[in-house]
């Protein structure tokens, strides 16, 4: 692997991973609702889910969701089901009744943020528009260069994802002591993860 491109790559892939998204909002809202080992778990979730959308990228597979519209739309309208829900698990399990909110296992964590990030069609596409541009076919084989790339996007993105919701987390479980906050938490969460869904459903291919 050309060192120049490696080297040109990790600035570009930290520019990335520290900008807010929907990966970021869903560690947030994970975070503020179970604490930070699930928010840490979350974010674990997102970036192994991220390993399979690189290596389905490298493989050859994203030129398939490329070019067939109707694959794309299966994913998506997965992923906006699998969000709503999410968004309806958050308000029963707190605010609607009253109820303190139930915090997630990180095991749970990690299993929601790794379907997340897989239902997004989306991540696939920007890895094919993103990271061929520092493949150099005549440096190895290309699959492992995608893989070697898609690693760093996803150390960084698990560490940035992380930190946002261990400090959210740290909000929350300062604050598990007033009622108020306990019903909004509830509120917060669902709205968090009904605005990814609607952001899913919205998005376009191109």
């Amino acid at each position: 692997m050309d060192i120049l491109l490696l080297l040109a790559f990790i600035p570009a892939a930290l520019a990335l991973n520290l900008t807010p998204g929907a990966d970021m909002m869903f560690c947030l809202g994970q975070g503020l609702r179970s604490g930070t080992r699930a928010a840490v778990a979350a974010s674990a979730g997102i970036s192994t889910g991220a390993m399979v959308h690189v290596a389905m990228a490298g493989a050859g597979l994203g030129a398939l969701v490329a070019t067939l519209p109707w694959l794309f739309d299966v994913i998506r309208w997965g992923g906006v089901a699998y969000l709503l829900w999410l968004a309806w698990a958050a308000l029963r399990s707190g605010g609607m009744d009253g109820t303190d909110v139930q915090p997630l296992s990180a095991r749970q964590a990690f299993r929601q943020g790794f379907i997340v990030n897989l239902s997004n069609p989306k991540v696939i596409l920007f890895v094919l528009a993103f990271v061929p541009q520092f493949v150099d076919p005549t440096k190895g084989a290309v699959f492992l260069q995608f893989i070697t790339f898609g690693a760093i996007i996803s150390t960084g993105g698990f560490i940035v994802n992380g930190m946002v919701g261990a400090f959210s987390g740290t909000v929350g479980k300062a604050l598990t002591g007033s009622v108020k906050f306990q019903r909004g938490i509830g509120y917060a969460t669902a709205a968090i993860f009904t605005g990814l869904a609607a952001r899913l459903a919205i998005m376009e291919k191109a």
